[in-house]
């Protein structure tokens, strides 16, 4: 199980690699929630996501001989780009096994860091991930079940606490569970107090009826929805995370997703791809809850092709 330590030595490992990111206010959307938000802008990080810093743990922390065979791994996008960025830093050898609907923009991020792409299906890509494994002998850097990107995941959050003291509640969105299980710990051991929440495409809801029913469920096959990168399974050790640091799961619908997406262009001038955005989304389907208090949101990224900005 992760602990706030691991996060604390990922924090040192990866520091100079990755962005402190800032934090970022909006009157406007504070009026409308009656709440004092602070959002912590991971759409500005390194390859335009959080994912840098779990990629750049985990690689950073590998041995010179496992090294050097490379790394390899399944990802529709931002985790992609993050591990072929992170491999660049030593020098090393990256597969990425993509779904064949991932997002242009995305595909040619981690094309940008050298790493190289095989396609397939999105039920197939773990399958053919482990092919590639064992044709490669690269170690595999899970996008989200593999300690060191959780802990590396997790700093985003430690440093949210460092920058802006004192919050009551902290958010972040849930796929796999890589960034909601690392800032569960940190916000658990440093905000005992604070509530934490995940937000989740309803089109995607695992993660709900996991927490709901107390037993990991069924990833959904084959989703609609704009938040490409929260289509992944909740993973194992992320579920026992969540449920330990009691993590309450709001799911949203497209509609609110996308205008989330409009909020923050228009208003902040912040790019937030849809997955980033369902933290908004979440927000204002329980503003009830939050009035008078100080919240913190993980705006886990900023990759994005604006198909969201289309007429449907």
């Amino acid at each position: 199980m992760t602990t706030i330590a691991d996060i604390r030595s990922a924090a040192s490992r990866i520091r100079g690699h990755v962005h402190r990111t800032p934090v970022m206010t909006s009157a406007t959307l504070d009026r409308e929630l009656g709440a004092e938000v602070f959002a912590k802008c991971e759409n500005l990080q390194k390859v335009g996501a959080f994912k840098a810093r779990g990629a750049c743990n985990a690689v950073l922390a590998l041995d010179d001989a496992a090294a050097a065979r490379g790394v390899v791994t399944h990802s529709s996008g931002n985790h992609a780009a993050a591990l072929a960025y992170a491999a660049s830093i030593r020098r090393i050898p990256c597969f990425v096994v993509m779904p064949d609907s991932a997002p242009a923009v995305k595909v040619a991020a981690v094309r940008g860091y050298g790493a190289e792409i095989r396609f397939c299906k999105q039920s197939e890509r773990e399958a053919v991930c482990a092919a590639v494994q064992a044709e490669t002998g690269a170690t595999l850097v899970h996008p989200f079940e593999n300690p060191f990107v959780i802990a590396g995941q997790g700093t985003a959050a430690l440093e949210l606490i460092e920058q802006v003291p004192e919050l009551d509640a902290v958010i972040a969105p849930v796929g796999g569970g890589g960034l909601c299980a690392g800032t569960a710990v940190v916000v658990g051991s440093l905000l005992p107090r604070a509530a934490i929440f995940a937000a989740e495409p309803k089109a995607v809801d695992d993660a709900a009826r996991s927490m709901a029913s107390g037993v990991r469920q069924p990833r959904v096959e084959n989703p609609k929805t704009w938040a490409d990168g929260l289509m992944t399974g909740l993973g194992a050790p992320n579920f026992d995370l969540l449920r330990q640091h009691r993590v309450r799961v709001v799911t949203v619908e497209e509609g609110a997703i996308v205008d989330a997406c409009r909020f923050f262009v228009e208003r902040t001038k912040l790019v937030v791809e849809p997955s980033g955005a369902t933290v908004l989304a979440a927000l204002r389907a329980i503003a009830g809850q939050l009035r008078g208090k100080r919240v913190g949101m993980i705006l886990s990224g900023g990759n994005t092709d604006f198909a969201w900005l289309r007429p449907a």
